[in-house]
C-alpha cells in the first residue's frame, strides 16, 4: 500500500502546476548541487540542556559551550551535518539576538566540519508554545516539553500569519547566501497531532514566502506519513522541494522499499529522520541502505538529555532507562550508548 502511494506521487508530480515549476530549482541542478556536497550524514540536533528549541535558542538558556562540546563528538564519529529547530516566537521576542545566536551557532557548527539544516515550523508535540521558562522534563516521557511553531491555534488562524511571514522571511534574508547551511527545512511533519490537512494552507503560504525569498540553498519539506489523510499534503510537499526529504524510522527492507519508489522523482534523496532501535531502525542495518543508495542520512538525537529522547514514544511517566535506547548515541559525559554502534558509524562515514 504504502508503495502504490509513492508511485501515485510521483505520477502527480509529472504534471505539477506551473507556479511550482517557476519557483521550485529544476531537477538537474538539484541533482548538481548534491553532486557536489559529500554524503550528507548527521543527526538531529538540540544539546541536552535544552527540553525544546525555545530553551536552545532564547538569550537566558543559550548554551554555546555545551553546543561545542556536543558537536565536537558528532565529528570525532564522522557526521558533517546537524538538523536544528528554529522557533518563530524567539523571533518575535528578539529577532536580534536570535540572528546573533544563529551566526554563533553556525560558527561552532562551521569549526567542527558540520553543516546545518535549519527547521522553521513544526506541528509535533505540545501545540501551545509560550516564551520565558519552559517546562521541567517529565522523567521517563519521551519530548514531554518539545514544542510546535506556531501552534495549532496559529495555523488556523491566517489573521495571526504576519509576524510569521516576517520570521520566515527576516531568517531566510540573514542567511540565503550563507555556505554553511546545507538547506532549509520549512515545516516539520505538517499535518501531526492530529491536524491533517488543515495543515495545507499554512504549508502552501510558508513555502510561498520561502519562493520570495529564494535562496541560494535548497527548500524542502519531509514526507513523513503515507496514510490517505495526507495525500494532498504529500503531493505538495514532493511537487514542491528541490531536494526530496523524508521520515522513515521502518526496517531496512521498508527503508529500501521507499528509497527505490522515491527515485521515480529523479531528484536527490536526504533521510531526515530515522533511527529507532526498537522499531527495527538501527546504525548497523539502516545506515548501510543510506549510503547503498547515496542518500542522505540524519538519524534523531545526538546525546541523551532534557529531551528524554531515550524512552520511545508514548512513554509513560517514570519509566525507566531502557535497556535499548529508542535514540540518542551519547551520555552527557560522552559516553557512547554503545561503543560498537560507534564503530559501525565510523566505517560508513571512514573515520
Amino acid at each position: 500500500m504504502i508503495m502504490k502511494k509513492i508511485l501515485f506521487a510521483s505520477i502527480f508530480i509529472i504534471a505539477f502546476s506551473s507556479v511550482w515549476a517557476q519557483n521550485r530549482w529544476p531537477a538537474e541542478k538539484a541533482q548538481q548541487w548534491y553532486l557536489r556536497q559529500p554524503w550528507p550524514v548527521g543527526c538531529n540536533f538540540i544539546p541536552s540542556t535544552a527540553i525544546n528549541e525555545l530553551e536552545m535558542w532564547q538569550a537566558d538558556t543559550w548554551d554555546p559551550k555545551t553546543i561545542d562540546r556536543e558537536l565536537g563528538w558528532a565529528e570525532n564519529i564522522g557526521f558533517n551535518v546537524v538538523r536544528v529547530y528554529l522557533h518563530n516566537l524567539v523571533w518575535e521576542t528578539d529577532s536580534t539576538g536570535f540572528k546573533k545566536r544563529i551566526s554563533e551557532f553556525l560558527i561552532i557548527a562551521g569549526r567542527h566540519k558540520i553543516k546545518t539544516l535549519f527547521v522553521l515550523f513544526d506541528d509535533c508535540w505540545n501545540k501551545d508554545p509560550k516564551t520565558g521558562k519552559q517546562p521541567k522534563p517529565k522523567p521517563g516521557v519521551h519530548n514531554s516539553g518539545w514544542m510546535q511553531a506556531p501552534g495549532q491555534a496559529r495555523v488556523n488562524d491566517p489573521n495571526s500569519w504576519p509576524p510569521l511571514e516576517k520570521y520566515a522571511k527576516g531568517v531566510l534574508s540573514a542567511f540565503k547566501d550563507d555556505e554553511r547551511i546545507l538547506m532549509w527545512d520549512l515545516y516539520n511533519e505538517p499535518g501531526n497531532e492530529g491536524m491533517f490537512e488543515k495543515s495545507l494552507p499554512f504549508l502552501k503560504t510558508v513555502f510561498s514566502w520561502a519562493w520570495i525569498i529564494r535562496p541560494s540553498q535548497p527548500l524542502t519539506c519531509a514526507t513523513w506519513n503515507h496514510d490517505d489523510k495526507y495525500r494532498n499534503l504529500n503531493q505538495f510537499q514532493l511537487a514542491s522541494a528541490d531536494v526530496i526529504t523524508f521520515h522513515n524510522y521502518s526496517e531496512p527492507e521498508k527503508l529500501e522499499a521507499e528509497i527505490i519508489h522515491l527515485q521515480k522523482l529523479e531528484r536527490p534523496l536526504i533521510c531526515s529522520e530515522y533511527m529507532a532501535r526498537t522499531n527495527g531502525s538501527r546504525f548497523e542495518t539502516n545506515l548501510p541502505v543510506l549510503k547503498k543508495y547515496h542518500v542522505g542520512a540524519i538519524n534523531w538525537g545526538l546525546v541523551s538529555g532534557k529531551t528524554n529522547t531515550i524512552f520511545p514514544w508514548g512513554s509513560k511517566e517514570g519509566t525507566p532507562e531502557p535497556k535499548i535506547w529508542f535514540h540518542d548515541i551519547f551520555r552527557q559525559d560522552g559516553t557512547p550508548f554503545n561503543q560498537e554502534e560507534i564503530k559501525a558509524i565510523q566505517k560508513l562515514t571512514q573515520h
